[in-house]
């Protein structure tokens, strides 16, 4: 499986924009912007795109994992994947 960042950025925008965008425009945020501090996922849709990232990436985030250093803009994300990967 590939682990390029950008790949990695993508992926998660493209689910970010489907799960979480109804008729707004996905582009409006930036990578590093934080999810909570925007209104783009609440604590309900974080369990969703913890789903998806457990799902995409055969990988299992840990209850101790779920914090915004991990989980909360696309940039920590991808590193959290990446770093969970190897």
């Amino acid at each position: 499986m590939t682990t390029n960042a950008d790949t990695v950025k993508k992926d998660l925008r493209d689910f970010i924009a489907e799960a979480f965008f109804i008729g707004e425009e996905a582009e409006d945020f930036s990578d590093s912007d934080s999810f909570m501090e925007k209104g783009i996922i609440d604590s309900t849709g974080v369990l969703e795109l913890t789903s998806f990232v457990e799902e995409k990436y055969g990988i299992t985030v840990e209850d101790e994992e779920m914090t915004p250093a991990n989980l909360d803009s696309i940039d920590n994300l991808t590193g959290f994947i990446r770093s969970k990967l190897g």
